[in-house]
């Protein structure tokens, strides 16, 4: 999960490769994440939130670049995802947040946790290279406080450290809102393992077990994943932790890509959720999740066909599939599972750094994702629309595709030489679901409507002109263009 974020898009293009840092070796970096599209004064009626179908959720907005994503829904219905700093301590190098007020649909950049890195990382890592970013955080709340997770590492080693930071709320308008370093979890190299056995201390992953009683599932390549018993409230380990540490998951083949565990409980089971495979090269990444679960936080973690995660096992979750690369670094809330992607579709950056979100299934106790791939296509509207003065204009698209895709609206008033998006954007519903028993609803097919609705138009309206842009993780298309027309009654 240890990605940095990039700074130069000619970099990144000259290099045609991805540009994050692996555990094994640096790699050139990926650019900051565009700008929006300035908005215009058109006023729209937001409709009413509709619930999310099962399967991937299309985003939109500022979801790259982001690397290694910690999706929490907080209880105000915020969403916030914490992700890997920049590299080269762009924005101070520290974990950067994105956050969302439309139940996850559209992401905006909402700074990072620290200005720079803190000193103490610096002077840990003195003897040498400092770290240019730091990792792969995790976000846990228990009794009132969040616990941040963040690591930092020298790129190629296992010599790494994960660290922690507290606060009292994720709300950076409150004015108690502080992220305070509570310094070192974990370091590595560390010796007294069973086993003598060696871990990457990075990539932390936090549970409570039945009893309340708080673990951290940590590791990356060398030795696998380890699970590390914490107490409260300092959120650090045990005394004597390194003795009662398990090793959960270990592949046992040439160089043991599995890295990035999450643990979540559920229904009497513990999943395991880790990453298999290579990050971080661009369209030749082939990261994967993986998934095993466990009546017992300790494992042994089992995948469907019964085989331990301790010896290879684990059920790919998530690969692969259309515009979609290299999906993993992954955190769950919910049914929620988080991830980022190398996104095929993105012809100005291609494989850049994406934010990924899969509402999970759960069928015979298992989770299962939705792959399969269905371009966006307008399949109605909007139509051109002729209203009085003072009169409300409304256009509407319906849409299809997998993931379900989301509507963007925008207007111009330059006979179509400059488009502006809509300032507020309405909700883009998931069609209504099909009682027929031939096959699956709406929603599960892909079908979305959105309805633009301009309230009190006036004279110096006329002739705008209205389109939507149409998108899911696989691609996008626009709609064709309608135009509004303001005519006073006839007397």
């Amino acid at each position: 999960m240890e990605r940095p974020l990039s700074t130069r898009a000619a970099a990144l293009l000259a290099a045609a490769a991805l540009a994050l840092v692996t555990a094994a070796a640096p790699a050139p970096a990926p650019p900051p994440a565009p700008a929006t599209g300035d908005s215009t004064a058109v006023a729209a009626v937001a409709a009413a939130p509709a619930g999310d179908p099962v399967g991937g959720k299309t985003l939109v907005g500022e979801t790259s670049p982001i690397h290694d994503p910690a999706l929490v829904i907080d209880d105000d219905g915020t969403w916030y995802a914490f992700s890997t700093g920049r590299v080269n301590r762009e924005n101070g190098g520290t974990i950067q947040i994105a956050t969302s007020h439309d139940d996850g649909t559209t992401w905006e950049y909402a700074g990072t946790v620290w200005d720079e890195i803190p000193a103490w990382i610096d002077d840990h890592f003195s003897d040498g290279a400092l770290p240019d970013n730091l990792w792969a955080p995790e976000v846990y709340e228990h009794d009132g406080t969040y616990y941040l997770y963040y690591s930092a590492s020298r790129f190629g080693t296992d010599d790494s450290l994960t660290a922690l930071a507290t606060n009292v709320t994720l709300d950076p308008t409150d004015p108690d809102y502080e992220w305070v370093d509570q310094g070192l979890v974990v370091e590595s190299p560390v010796s007294g393992l069973p086993g003598d056995a060696r871990f990457n201390a990075i990539d932390a992953g936090i549970v409570e077990d039945e009893d309340g009683n708080p673990f951290m599932a940590i590791g990356s390549f060398w030795y696998g994943i380890f699970l590390v018993p914490l107490e409260w409230p300092s959120g650090k380990p045990v005394d004597g932790w390194q003795e009662q540490t398990v090793n959960i998951a270990d592949r046992f083949v040439a160089g043991n890509p599995i890295e990035a565990p999450y643990i979540t409980h559920r229904d009497g089971y513990y999943y395991l959720f880790v990453s298999f495979g290579a990050c971080c090269q661009g369209a030749d990444s082939t990261y994967q999740v993986a998934v095993g679960r466990s009546e017992s936080v300790t494992g042994p973690y089992l995948d469907r066909e019964g085989q331990d995660m301790y010896g290879g096992g684990g059920t790919i979750l998530l690969e692969e599939h259309g515009a979609v690369v290299g999906p993993g670094g992954q955190s769950v809330s919910g049914d929620y599972l988080a991830f980022h992607y190398y996104d095929a579709s993105n012809e100005e950056i291609p494989y850049f750094p994406t934010l990924g979100i899969q509402r999970l299934d759960w069928v015979d106790g298992w989770p299962v994702a939705d792959q399969r791939v269905e371009l966006p296509t307008v399949a109605a509207g909007p139509a051109d629309v002729t209203v009085a003065p003072g009169a409300a204009a409304t256009f509407t698209t319906t849409a299809t595709g997998i993931p379900s895709p989301v509507v963007e609206w925008e207007t111009s008033t330059d006979d179509g030489a400059t488009w502006t998006d809509v300032a507020v954007q309405p909700r883009t519903v998931p069609g209504e679901a099909s009682a027929s028993a031939d096959g699956p609803s709406a929603a599960a097919q892909g079908v979305a409507s959105s309805t633009l609705s301009l309230a009190e138009v006036t004279a110096e309206q006329d002739g705008t002109l209205v389109r939507a842009r149409v998108t899911n993780a696989h691609g996008a298309t626009v709609t064709e263009t309608a135009t509004l027309t303001v005519v006073a009654p006839e007397p």
